[in-house]
Order: structure tokens, then sequence, then C-alpha cells
């Protein structure tokens, strides 16, 4: 099955929230269970998906700064654990990915968070992508 560009990225902040839990040699590991999970997921997809999360880790620190420039006022570690890992997504999507438009980001943003963790969430992620653009 050929993913679509809203089930690539979920699937991106999927896996990306298990980094929160998991360490660097181990999220290899995950990756590999998540698509064994999901035989459907076509390979030029994984092939995709598993170099931009590779992409998104490299970056993390660089991604973290930029959070919490934006975030004056909150440490990273009062952020949920799903908001910040939506956030080191769109930022990344922002500032690195350059065929996803900034609107585009941010929407999809929104619109995961709304499913993941709540209105209030999709109001703060808005808020801050919006700042950040």
């Amino acid at each position: 099955m050929k993913m679509t560009r809203k089930q690539i990225r979920e699937t991106l902040f999927l896996l990306l929230f298990r980094s929160e839990f998991h360490s660097a040699p181990e999220m290899k590991e995950q990756t590999d269970c998540y698509f064994e999970e999901h035989p459907e997921i076509e390979e030029k997809d994984r092939e995709y998906i598993e170099n931009k999360l590779d992409d998104i880790l490299e970056k993390m620190e660089e991604l973290d700064r930029n959070i919490s420039d934006i975030c004056q006022g909150w440490r990273l570690n009062r952020l949920g654990k799903a908001e910040l890992t939506l956030l080191r997504l769109s930022v990344y999507e922002i500032l690195e990915d350059e065929d996803i438009p900034t609107g585009v980001a941010i929407n999809e943003a929104v619109r995961i968070a709304k499913i993941y963790c709540g209105e209030d969430a999709a109001k703060f992620v808005n808020g801050v992508l919006a700042k950040m653009a």
C-alpha cells in the first residue's frame, strides 16, 4: 500500500515518540518492530521514513535548541512527551524539509496533536509553531 504524506508524517511521529523511551542503539530495533507490525507498508515508503527518522534523530539537539528559543519560560522537560515529539517533527519539517510548506507542517502538527494530545495541546503546538513561522 502506497502511503499518503499524512500517513508518513504520522508514522514518523509514532516512531520519533519511541525515541523518548529508547536509546539510540535501540531505535533500530524499535523501527524494525514497527515495520514488522505493519507489513502493508511498501519498501520505498519504509526507506523514506527510516531516512527521515535518522535525520531527525541526528539533529535532535539543534531542534531542541530551536524549540527552547521559541518556548521561552518553558523547559523542554516540562512539555508532554507527545507534544515535544510533535514539535521536533514540525520544526524539522519547517527548517529542513523544503518539500513541505510551513503552513502544511503547522496544520498537520495541529491535526496530529488533536489525535494524540488533546485540544489544549493542539492550541499550544499551533501557537509555538506560528511564533516560529
